[in-house]
This record gives structure tokens, sequence and C-alpha cells, in this order.
């Protein structure tokens, strides 16, 4: 559960940021409601497609070698997950520059309505199609139930819509900058677990054979399936007996992801995420 809602909350709020920020630079027209609804409306539509094929799809390739499918869907959420974090952390605060302007062409009629639908409806579009693959990767790494997945989704949405009204509203105690942080923090260790979780699917389909003996074992103080071990599995990649490739490529993918999101980050005193004022 701990892992959807991370994950819903955080896409929720990236989406209601730019919904955000395009009703605060157009709140002088009356009608923009109306067309940033349908946008929203649009995205949750194509979304919902998203999803259903890739339910489609999974069942079709279930029979292939289902270790070897767990393991590309791991590693496909690993990348998504990743870039998702270095790409927030360099361009987040582009993202608001540009939405503004596009608010400001708006209203100058140099450009239309529509666009601020094209742009709400792609940008929940984006999101939600992120959150369909990134829970198949929960749901892969961490075997959680659908009912403990769709608590956990829920809970997610209902935080993520009400602290981005709250933000809008200018009501919000805690910036959506500390927020992010700390959902990137976060992120990047449930992608490091995941991408030890899909070696250890290579392992068991004994593709992957090097490395294998087992670091440490700590399954009789704190086993895998306790309530525990789910929960530090889902947040951060807990293994009761990892092997020693689970462990390099666990500490590799936390490198790469932090080290690439530090470098690419701004300039000290920029702010890189989004902000509705």
């Amino acid at each position: 559960m701990a892992g959807a809602l991370i994950i819903v909350l955080r896409e929720v709020v990236e989406a209601g940021l730019v919904v955000g920020i395009v009703l605060a630079a157009t709140r002088t027209l009356p009608s923009r409601g109306l067309y940033v609804a349908g946008g929203i409306l649009a995205g949750l539509l194509g979304a919902a497609l998203v999803a259903a094929f890739a339910g489609t799809l999974a069942n079709a390739l279930a029979g292939v070698g289902q270790e070897v499918f767990n393991a590309a869907i791991l590693g496909l959420a690993v990348i998504m997950l990743g870039w998702h974090n270095i790409w927030m952390a360099r361009h987040g605060r582009q993202i608001g520059e540009d939405l503004r302007r596009l608010g400001r062409d708006v209203l100058s009629g140099s450009r239309s309505l529509t666009a601020l639908a094209v742009v709400v409806a792609v940008a929940v579009l984006r999101e939600g199609s992120e959150v369909v693959l990134f829970l198949y990767g929960v749901v892969i790494s961490s075997g959680e139930s659908g009912l403990s997945l769709m608590l956990g989704g829920l809970l997610g949405l209902l935080l993520g819509a009400g602290i981005s009204a709250l933000t809008y509203q200018g009501l919000a105690v805690i910036p959506p900058r500390h927020l992010f942080r700390v959902t990137s923090v976060l992120i990047g260790f449930m992608a490091a677990g995941m991408a030890a979780q899909c070696v250890a699917f290579l392992e068991q389909a004994d593709i992957a054979t090097v490395l294998g003996d087992a670091v440490w074992n700590t399954s009789s103080v704190l086993a895998d399936n306790s309530i525990a071990g789910r929960v530090l599995h889902t947040l951060l990649g807990y293994t009761g007996k990892p092997t020693e490739l689970q462990l390099v490529v666990y500490l590799s993918t936390l490198g790469t992801i932090f080290g690439a999101m530090k470098l690419l980050a701004p300039p000290t005193g920029q702010n890189p995420k989004l902000a509705t004022n």
C-alpha cells in the first residue's frame, strides 16, 4: 500500500500543479474552467486506455516466461522512475515558466483556449500512464494484493488532490518543492529495490548467474513476508537474503539516480520545482 500511495501522490501532485498554474495564469477568463475540465477528462480517458492495453499485453506475454516478463516490466519501471526524478530535477522550473507563458498568450489572444485543454490533457495522460506502469512494478516486486494497491492508490489520490487544491489557494503549509524532495528520495530507493528484484527474477530464470552468493541473511530477524519486511521492501528495496549481484545493482541504481539528479540540478538559489505563485 505504501508504494502505491507514494507513487500516486507524487503523480497527482505533479498533474495538479500543472492544472493549478494554468488556472492561476488565466484566472480572469471565465470559461477557462470548462476547457481545463475537458483536458483533465481527456487525459484520464487516455490513461485508462493505457491501463487497458497494459493489462492485455501482460496477459498475452505471461506465458513466454514469467520471470523474464516480470524482469522486463521491472527494468522498464526502473528506467522510467529514474529518468522521471532526473528530468524533473533539471526541468521542473522551466515547466512552470512555460505554463505561465502559455497563460499570458491565451490572455492576449495569441493562443486559443484549446491550447490549455491540450496541455492539461497531456499532463494528466503522462502522469496517469506513469502511474499504470509504476504500479505494475510495485505489484511484481512486492506482491501487494489488489485491495492493498487500491487503498494505497485511493489514499494517494485524495492526498494529492488535497495538496494541489491547497497549493492553488496558497494555503499549503509545506512548499511543493519540499514534498518533491522527499518523494524523489523515496522513489529513488523504490527504483533501486525494483532493479534488485529484476535481478532476482533473472537469477530465478538462470539468466543472471554471476555474483550469486548471499551477502547476508537477516530473514530470521526481519522476514521478507512480515508486515515490516513488506513495507521496507516496497520503500527501500529490503531483502532478507540479497545476492552480491542484487546488492551491486541496488547501489549502482541509487548512485546513478541521485548522482545524476545532483549533477543536473539547477544552480543553488533557483527553485527546480513547479510552483503556482
